[in-house]
This record gives C-alpha cells, structure tokens and sequence, in this order.
C-alpha cells in the first residue's frame, strides 16, 4: 500500500494575517485551517512596512503591528511548526519603497543593497524562494507610477536587482514576478512585454530561476472585462505558460483572486467553479511547480478596513472563507483537488516480486506485506528521476 504523505508540488496563500484577525477565536481558526489546505506560504516583506523607520526593521516577533504585515520571524517560527516552506515577497518592489528613501538613484541603490544583505544574513538559510522584483510595468488601473521612486525608471532595474540578490543570496531561488494585466492581457507571443523582459535579463546575464505570474481579476466595470478577455481565455493562458515555458524554468502563479462579488449563492458557486478550471489548466503545465491563492479570508483584502466591502480589494469577495470564518464553495472546490484528487493512496498487488504505482511527486509511506511480515518505510517520489525503490521483507 501505498500513502502520499507530502506534495513536491506547491499550493500557496499569503500568510498576511498571521495573528492579524480582530478576534482570539478568529486567530486560531485561520492558524487551523491554512495547513489543512496549504504547504507554501508568502510572507510580507513590503520595505515601506518592514522598515517604517529607517535602520529599525521589524524582524522580530515583538516588533510593533502593522496591519496585514506580521512580523517575518512570526511568520517563520509558524511555518516551521506546520512544515510549511515559506516565501519572500519582496526584496525590490519599488511602488513599496519607505517614505524616509531619498530620490537619487545612487542612493536608492546603496539603501536597497543594505536591506538585501541584511535580510540575507537573518532568512537565507529558512526562506528558499525569494521574490527579487514585483510589478515592473505601470498600467492604467492603478498609481504605480505616481508612487514609484526614481530607480523604476531606470533601464536596469531588473538586471540590478538580480545581481545584487544573488550576491547575498548564491544559493536561494531568485523569482521574478509581474501582475495579470502586463502578462495574460497583452499576450502576443514573442512580443508580449513580459517575455520580452526576461529575455532581455537573462542575455544580460540576470539570474531567474523562477517566472512568477499574477493572476488577480480585478475588474469592476464591463468596459474593464471587455479589454481584458484574453485574461480568461483558455486558449491564451495556455499559450501564455507555453511562451514562458520556453526559457525552461519553473514558473509559479504568484498571487490569485477569483471573485464571486458578493455572498449570493449563485455567485460563491461561480467562483468556486472557476478556480477549479482555472487550477486544473495551471497545474497541468509541466514547468508550473507552485499556485498561491492571495487572500484566504473575505473582509481582510489589501487598501480598506477589516470587515469593510465597499472599498479596497474586499469588494471583489475573492476569499475562500466568509468574514465570519466559515468556508464558501471555493474552500471546498480547492480541498477537493488538492487533498483528494491529486492525491495517491491506493493498495496494489505485487507479481513477481514488484508491483507499480502511478502518483503525484511527493514523499510516500510504503506498507509492503509477504510471507507473514510487513515492512513500512517512507520513499520521495521525485520529479525527473526513475523513483524505482527496493523493500527488503
């Protein structure tokens, strides 16, 4: 018999509201559910939050609160209880830059080299996967550009930033990540913006292990879904993961909000029907090897008050619980791909000595019995390799 243990294959959330619910009772429930459904987890690293003050980093589980930012070390003593791998977002998202940061380039360099090292020194051993830069391209739904410091303008922002995350960090997976609109959107083949970009950074010598692809529907006005169908098209998303899958490396869909707009039953059941088409197209790609749903929770989303859905990110009711922590169809929909249909436990009969199983990368319990004894061990089912495996009985 046979009994995935573990998943190779990574399902994410944001682990934003770490002790950040209003209630106890809240607080434990989220602690509860996330590892039931979760095995990665992005951990908030936005410098304008982490670094308030210049020269005083809130590293430490003690450090003062600041909503939707739970302290790293918080973050990272909780993963490590669950045996859930944790991700750094992120070391240069310029719109994210502390108010205190000067307005030279120069300068902007020397102090984001400081936070690079330093977040090097304390994480680089605990933290595999470190998300270098965010939302490189400005577009017309938001102010990015207003906010953005004067080094978003320069031409080697992402080359930059590569080399000095890969001078503190030689042995992290350095990911590059971009918002929906600037890759699904403008799909163009070679010419989509976005491939354009890696390519470009990776003549110049950049470091990308891994693409990273946000994939937020945040569309409010029939207008705004009209100019963005190739998001949702079947058709393009494949041919989207197909054209970044020629640089051969792994990819990760960084961030996802699929909306239901409001708590009708009719709409909690459409969100929960495309979250399971739209996970079931990511997965199948054979460089995808993480899918990190953003926020876990109605009422907590980025830019407005907890509870409040009438502003900010809330509006878009793209949790997976209620406000009240009680699970939507999408929980469900996700439990039910995750826990049990790319999920291998089954009992075969062995012939002449050796029997076969088809399953998910993974670690595994095998349970062999013959001739009156049983043995159980544990074997890891590895991407690329035979995974033949001997049991002496």
């Amino acid at each position: 018999s046979v009994k995935q243990k573990t998943h190779d294959f990574r399902f994410g959330c944001n682990l934003f509201m770490l002790d950040e619910l209003e209630t106890e009772e809240k607080n434990e429930i989220y602690k509860q559910l996330y590892p039931q459904m979760f095995n990665l987890a992005t951990l908030p690293f936005y410098w304008t939050d982490l670094e308030p003050e210049q020269g005083k980093p809130r590293f430490a589980k003690d450090s003062p609160k600041v909503y939707r930012r739970p302290a790293p070390d918080l973050c990272i003593e909780y993963c490590k209880k669950h045996g859930i791998e944790p991700k750094l977002h992120c070391l240069n998202y310029d719109q994210w830059s502390p108010k205190w940061l000067e307005r030279d380039v120069p300068t902007i360099k020397k102090k984001l080299e400081k936070r690079i090292r330093e977040i090097a020194e304390r994480y680089a051993d605990v933290i595999p996967g470190m998300e270098v830069t965010n939302e490189t391209f400005c577009n017309e739904y938001d102010d990015a550009y207003r906010r953005s410091t004067p080094f978003f303008h320069e031409p080697d922002l992402v080359e930059w930033s590569f080399a000095t995350a890969r001078k503190y960090l030689p042995n992290n997976k350095l990911i590059i990540n971009e918002a929906t609109n600037q890759v699904w959107a403008t799909f163009k083949y070679s010419r989509t913006p976005y491939y354009m970009q890696i390519d470009r950074a990776l003549r110049e010598g950049a470091e990308i292990d891994t693409v990273g692809i946000q994939y937020h529907l945040f569309y409010k006005t029939e207008d705004q879904i009209k100019r963005r169908k190739k998001v949702w098209d079947p058709s393009v998303i494949f041919s989207t993961m197909d054209l970044l899958g020629t640089f051969g490396k792994p990819m990760q869909i960084t961030e996802v909000t699929v909306p239901a707009f409001s708590k009708k039953q009719e709409d909690e059941n459409a969100q929960a029907e495309l979250i399971t088409y739209l996970y079931k197209i990511w997965f199948s790609h054979p460089n995808m090897e993480a899918i990190v749903y953003w926020n876990m929770v109605d009422g907590y989303a980025a830019f407005a008050e907890q509870g409040d859905m009438t502003n900010g990110e809330n509006i878009y009711h793209g949790g997976l619980l209620h406000f009240d922590m009680s699970k939507k169809p999408a929980w469900y929909a996700l439990d039910e791909l995750i826990n049990k249909t790319w999920h291998t436990e089954e009992t075969v009969s062995a012939k002449d000595g050796s029997a076969v199983v088809r399953g998910f990368h993974g670690n595994y319990e095998i349970t062999a019995t013959a001739d009156g004894k049983t043995v159980t061990t544990e074997v890891h089912l590895e991407k690329g390799k035979e995974n033949k495996f001997t049991i002496a009985i």
